[in-house]
């Protein structure tokens, strides 16, 4: 009893001693809230806790003087504070009351211009002062949106001056990214410039940032060359983030500024590997400057860096890289030197999505070299083909959905793919290619080049402990036959069935196609190496005579109004495909003749149709020019049907 009296007692004691001299065990005591400067009195943790939450621990400190407070003094200004922010939060209140109720009168279809150009410029002028702070709101930041999109340039201006020293904050806000992507959008070239100039040093964070790296992408998307340059090598290395004029824009390729500069490449790549690991551990990949970061980071890694990178975006991760150009070639890497169990998880990953990658011009060429490299054909069939399947009239009609059909039927045919896709198909890892030996070399790439894909002799040797088979792996594909590949993927999974059915129904359509028409040429002529010979020679047959149907129909003066009705000789697309299918294919001429021409061809003599005719006599094959040869030299002798030259009317098959 007497030691717990000693106990009350001694606060009595301590109240009248100074408090100035710290106590050892300190971190019980709690800062008082709505004060900044630690409390004078270091022996608080001896007072019980106040009832209120607003109530100090004796003694407090003056805000302004740093003085000490008596416990009166102390309750007093912390009501003062609570009815300061009570105000303040009024205030607010009513603001975005009032902002609200203009907001819905602006956004209105029915209002004029020049009322909605009121009720803006009251709105900014209401806001004034305030806007980072509303940018930041979830009902005022619309309010604001609504403003900068219907106001004058005047108040563009002057919102962007008054939002430019908090923008990278509010670039990490959720409500307020929005404003900031719609300023930039409307942001004049020397505030774009600013706004770039002030990310230094911050892009490897908001890269990191979910809602950050928005307004990095954004601002990437709006930038020029050199502003893209200033953005990217600031991710590179330490050097380049420090020092801003190092580089200049001719030098954009990784491998050129670290021989220029030359950087240490072990320390550029611990740099590098800092930035990625954190954006693919959080799944942040689906802008274009991480995508462009990590073709630039494949040049110069190492074979255990790059393969953890493969690793860490096989699957389902990798779906959203491929949308890109960048992204594209992220994807087709992966697919080239990815381990088979890796190959797996990107097949599987795509499950769902493959109709949707196929109409896209980066995942198209993705799927152009999966059916080209990996050697799981069962997989490849249960996935992607038969998902193509689903919608084959759509893609066949589609500028980038056709491209892994003709992959199938013509590999590596620069009629439908540029150059740069072909370069792209022939990209490598450095630290990852074929370390076979020189006397290998050349049977690779015939190997490689009897499949139409591009040799592999000029690919860097890497890594003694890698054997020849895995690196022959990761490089071409594996052991299988590319021809057995094609053979699986094209005919046996039934694709190229359904395919000649698709040329059947729609041959009209495919004809007059500017798309179209290059996968009912390659049907009808068989695929390169006659690979639809002869297990589909009854469905060619069928689809031939369908085409020579539509020629004998009757010509009709009407059509040429509307050229979608226009007869299939005198389209542009539909006459050029026919004349090459009877200059490279004879069995469609054979039958093209006996069924639609023969006896008609002074008929069509004359315009797209009298190229188509002439072919008869320009072709190859002489049964072919057997066939039309009697009946065209009348009409060549009478004038009627005028022969093309020869240097123009090239038409022979790749």
């Amino acid at each position: 009893m007497a030691a717990k009296k000693q106990e009350k007692s001694s606060p009595k004691k301590r109240k009248q001693i100074p408090g100035n001299k710290p106590e050892t065990n300190s971190s019980t005591s709690k800062k008082p809230k709505l004060l900044d400067s630690k409390p004078s009195n270091p022996r608080s943790t001896d007072f019980k806790k106040p009832s209120k939450p607003f109530k100090p621990r004796e003694p407090g400190l003056d805000h302004e003087k740093q003085v000490p407070l008596s416990k009166r003094e102390g309750r007093l200004r912390a009501k003062e504070l609570a009815e300061a922010r009570k105000k303040k939060r009024k205030r607010h209140y009513n603001l975005e009351q009032e902002l609200a109720h203009l907001w819905e009168k602006m956004r209105q279809r029915n209002i004029s211009k020049e009322d909605r150009s009121k009720l803006v410029s009251e709105a900014v002028e209401k806001m004034k002062g305030k806007i980072p702070e509303i940018a930041s709101s979830h009902v005022s930041s619309r309010v604001l949106q609504t403003c900068i999109k219907y106001c004058s340039q005047a108040e563009k201006d002057a919102v962007f001056e008054e939002l430019q020293p908090h923008l990278l904050t509010l670039a990490c806000n959720t409500y307020a990214v929005h404003l900031v992507t719609k300023m930039l959008d409307n942001a004049s070239k020397m505030q774009l410039a600013a706004f770039i100039s002030s990310l230094r040093g911050h892009v490897a964070s908001l890269l990191r940032h979910m809602v950050g790296s928005v307004v990095v992408e954004h601002a990437y998307q709006l930038g020029n060359a050199t502003q893209k340059h200033e953005l990217l090598v600031e991710l590179y290395s330490t050097e380049l983030q420090l020092f801003k004029d190092l580089v200049s824009k001719n030098e954009g390729r990784l491998l050129d500024i670290i021989s220029k500069l030359d950087l240490q490449k072990s320390s550029v790549l611990r740099h590098m590997t800092s930035v990625i690991q954190p954006i693919l551990e959080k799944g942040i990949i689906d802008h274009s400057i991480v995508h462009r970061v990590l073709i630039e980071y494949f040049t110069i890694a190492e074979q255990f860096s790059a393969t953890d990178v493969i690793k860490q975006l096989s699957g389902p991760l990798l779906v959203r890289v491929i949308h890109t150009k960048d992204g594209s070639k992220v994807g087709m890497l992966c697919v080239k030197h990815g381990s088979s169990k890796e190959r797996k998880k990107i097949i599987k990953g795509m499950k769902g999505h493959v109709h949707k990658i196929a109409l896209d011009q980066g995942g198209s060429m993705v799927l152009v070299c999966l059916v080209s490299t990996v050697d799981d054909t069962k997989l490849t069939t249960k996935v992607v083909i038969h998902e193509l399947q689903e919608n084959l009239k759509d893609l066949v009609l589609d500028k980038n959905g056709r491209r892994p059909l003709l992959q199938l039927l013509h590999p590596n045919c620069s009629r439908y793919l540029t150059p740069d896709d072909l370069a792209s198909l022939s990209l490598s890892i450095p630290s990852l290619s074929n370390k076979a030996g020189h006397d290998n070399s050349e049977t690779k790439s015939s190997k490689v080049n009897n499949s139409g894909e591009e040799g592999s002799s000029d690919l860097e040797l890497d890594e003694a402990d890698m054997n020849a088979e895995d690196g022959l792996h990761s490089v071409e594909g594996g052991k299988k036959d590319p021809a057995i590949r094609r053979q699986e993927l094209l005919v046996q999974s039934g694709l190229a069935e359904k395919l000649v059915d698709v040329c059947i129904t729609s041959a009209g359509e495919l004809l007059r196609s500017n798309f179209g028409k290059e996968v009912i040429y390659e049907v009808a002529t068989g695929g390169a190496g006659g690979i639809l010979h002869p297990s589909l020679d009854d469905k060619l047959s069928e689809l031939y005579e369908t085409i020579a149907s539509l020629v004998a129909e009757p010509k009709s003066q009407e059509s040429k109004e509307d050229s979608k009705e226009e007869h299939i000789l005198e389209n542009f697309h539909s006459s050029r495909t026919i004349r090459k299918l009877i200059l490279d294919c004879p069995t469609f001429a054979s039958t093209l003749w006996n069924k639609a021409l023969k006896g008609e061809c002074e008929l069509w003599a004359h315009g797209h149709s009298g190229k188509v005719i002439a072919a008869f006599l320009e072709s190859s094959d002489s049964k072919v020019n057997q066939l039309a040869k009697k009946e065209l030299k009348k009409l060549i002798d009478g004038g009627i049907l005028k022969m093309p030259d020869p240097k123009v009317a090239t038409g022979k098959k790749e």
